[in-house]
Parts: C-alpha cells; structure tokens; sequence
C-alpha cells in the first residue's frame, strides 16, 4: 500500500524556536526542519513541507487564518497538518472548522517546550499528528471528526479544545466532552465522536465566509466590574470601531446589576453574544429573574452563546459580521450551541 500524502504547514510558535545568540528563544525553524527532527515520518507517509509564516499564534489574525483554509481546501494531499503556537491553538483550529468541509483530516498541534529545553514536546506532537491523519479509523471519519488538534498523545475536537494552563505540558483539554482518541504504542484508538450538528448549521448558514474583517470585542465581566469599557463603546459614535461584542457572563449568563441597562443597549446597536467566563456552557436560559439575568437579557435582544467558550464565541461572532448574515441568522447559528 502506498503511503498517504500529508502537507504540513508550518505558522511558527514555540514548536519553530530556536535561541539567539543570548539565549533567547526566537522562531527561526520552518517546516523542513520541523520535519528533519523527527526521522520516523518518512516512515510513515510522503511529506511535504511548507512554511506559511514564522510568528507567535498570539500575533496572527483572522485574515491569516482565512488564508490558510484556502490553502488548506485547494491541497491536494490525503491530509494536512499544521504546527504554530500554543497561545490560540483553539480559536485558530475552531475557526478552520468552521471554514473547512471536511474532505480530508486536518489537524492543529504545537509544542509547550520549546527545542532547548529537555524533553521537548513539539517532534512528538508531530509525529502523533501525522499517525492520526493517517489512521483508518480517522480516514473513515473524516466529516464527522471535523479539524483536530493533538497534543501529548491526545486527540481533541477543534470545537472543544481549550488551552486549560499557559506553561504546563498538558496544558490542553476538552472539559466538557473529554478526548476523541489517544494513541497507545503507536496506534490510535478511538474514544468517540463529537456531535457536529451546531457546526454543520453554522456553515450552513453561514455559506462562504468572505470579506474584510469585523472586529469583536470580548468583555471579560468580574467582581464589581463598572462597565466603563462598555460605555466607552455605546459613547462613541463608531462604537471605537468594534462591529459586534462577546460577554464573558457570570454564572448561567449574568451580569453585574448595574451594568443591566447599558448591556441592554449595546445589543440594540451591536450583536452581542452571552458566552460562559466558566469557559463552557450550556447557560441557564429560564431560570433566574431580574434585569441582570437570563430570562430578561435575553428579552433585551442579547445572543445566547450556548456551550460556547468565550474565545470562541468571538471566533462564530467575526464569522458571522463577515459573512454579512442577519442579526437573526446570527442567534439561530450561536442557538445550535445549546
């Protein structure tokens, strides 16, 4: 049997490090040498390597990873793998979920430790990357798996990963639904599938995703938060140039008393999302009463954002500003989340 074709594309990220002449770590490494250290994945498949970019994730944008889907949709290799920092591994792979239709495995991975340090982590990751996109059982499943990501001998959902710690080595998790699959001695063994209906009804909806970035900005609430921020935005006549808004609510999907009425008016001049700060739904949405809750926010016209993390509720938000869809199409699609 021939072996598969996989592209890897390199963005950057601690897994491209390499230290300058003081010791600091810089990304200097692209994919051909990403793939150099790893010698077993000539065994294993046709590799070719790609260098997109050599950034950390914390400075990529949404153009950039719309770049890449293309990229990623016109190859024609058996699957695609691509390597960059930990930093927004779960809205990039999120985003190429929802980007991508799932003609072929793609999957995210990255490095916690970066080359200089004992036992990095990055070869390996690799290495387990491209076993998974050469997997039967992945193969078969490709559509209903969706964009992976793998680190540490774990197979995620893009729509599930979040980065749980920022310096730990296990630092990725899926809290609310657990791994698709790990690999044991080489072999990937299943665990799961992921219920893919609220991506499929985003695509749906959503169609192509074409046009120029919409900025969202994410409002992260806390203990005795003023709302200041929120009113800098309803002052100012171009909203300070934000075209929709993620909430980063308290509890099932509460704000601070005080801040009810100005978070009432934002969402009747920008869609505004309710997203959980716990980090993953599903919100309450008939439980408690007043004007800071659930039942009343969302009579006032705020999205529910269902299970959805904050970070990737501000990744379906951009989508949707860009896709040019309704203030309806947009509750309907964030809806299908819980």
């Amino acid at each position: 049997m021939s072996k598969r074709r996989i592209h890897i594309l390199a963005l950057g990220g601690t897994i491209a490090t390499r230290p300058d002449a003081s010791g600091v770590m810089q990304m200097g490494a692209g994919a051909d040498d990403l793939v150099a250290a790893v010698p077993a994945l000539a065994g294993l498949a046709d590799i070719e390597a790609e260098t997109v970019s050599r950034v950390g994730s914390h400075s990529l944008s949404f153009d950039q990873i719309h770049a890449l889907a293309a990229k990623i949709a016109a190859s024609r290799a058996d699957g695609v793998i691509v390597t960059q920092g930990t930093d927004t591994l779960e809205e990039t792979g999120f985003l190429l979920d929802l980007l991508l239709r799932g003609d072929k495995p793609v999957i995210v991975t990255a490095a916690m430790r970066n080359p200089a340090l004992t036992s990095p982590d990055g070869p390996g990751n690799l290495l387990a990357a491209v076993r998974v996109a050469c997997d039967p059982w992945i193969r078969r499943h490709t559509r209903s798996l969706g964009v992976m990501a793998v680190m540490l001998d774990e197979v995620y959902a893009a729509a599930d990963v979040i980065k749980a710690h920022p310096t730990r080595l296990d630092a990725f998790a899926a809290p609310q639904t657990g791994p698709l699959a790990a690999l044991v001695e080489g072999r990937v063994v299943p665990l799961g599938l992921p219920v893919r209906d609220p991506i499929d009804i985003a695509r749906n909806k959503l169609g192509k995703v074409a046009g120029r970035a919409q900025p969202v900005a994410l409002l992260w609430l806390g203990l005795d938060e003023p709302g200041a921020l929120l009113e800098a935005m309803l002052n100012a006549p171009d909203r300070l140039g934000y075209r929709g808004a993620v909430i980063g609510a308290m509890g099932g999907g509460h704000v601070p008393e005080r801040m009810a009425g100005s978070v009432a008016r934002l969402a009747a001049v920008l869609p505004t999302v309710v997203s959980p700060r716990a980090g993953g739904g599903p919100l309450l949405r008939h439980t408690y009463g007043g004007a800071s809750a659930e039942i009343e926010l969302r009579k006032a016209g705020l999205i529910w954002g269902g299970r959805l993390h904050p970070l990737k509720a501000r990744v379906l938000l951009e989508a949707c500003l860009r896709a040019g869809v309704s203030r309806d199409t947009i509750a309907e699609v964030f809806d299908a989340f819980g």
